[in-house]
């Protein structure tokens, strides 16, 4: 099992847990009230820094429920985050933009995370692909 330092900004940031059975992705909260106005831009801070082991990274991306709740995308789509990003200032964000006016408050449940290895090193060898052609983008179930 793979430890991983953690800072917290302060006492009242809900830690982060592990839901065995349930997801293998961990929630991140907002570490402030924030209220946004449709076409905002705003980086919601999480309240957390680590330290991940070398060789991974960590790929923040939206719950399922963010959108429907808060009415935000986040900007970049997936945040990665590798482990050269693990200094005391280096506090982790999700950048979003508000759809509509919107309120996120403390502790609020707003990304999630999981960790991956990075990916391993490849060579790119140029010529003909021999694989079975599946008929170009969008032909997946065409008949």
């Amino acid at each position: 099992m793979k430890r991983i330092k953690i800072q917290y900004l302060n006492d009242r940031i809900e830690r982060l847990r592990y839901i065995d059975g349930k997801s293998d992705w961990v929630d991140l909260r907002s570490a402030e009230d924030i209220e946004m106005k449709a076409g905002e831009f705003r980086l919601i801070p999480l309240g957390i820094a680590m330290q991940l082991p070398e060789g991974y990274e960590a790929h923040v991306v939206p719950r399922s429920s963010t959108f429907k709740n808060f009415g935000i995308i986040q900007t970049n789509h997936c945040g990665i985050i590798d482990e050269s990003y693990c200094g005391p200032d280096d506090w982790w964000f999700m950048p979003v933009y508000a759809m509509r006016d919107t309120a996120i408050h403390f502790n609020d449940r707003v990304c999630q995370f999981r960790i991956f290895e990075h990916q391993p090193k490849v060579v790119f060898e140029e010529g003909p692909l021999m694989g079975k052609n599946r008929g170009g983008l969008g032909s997946t179930g065409i008949q």
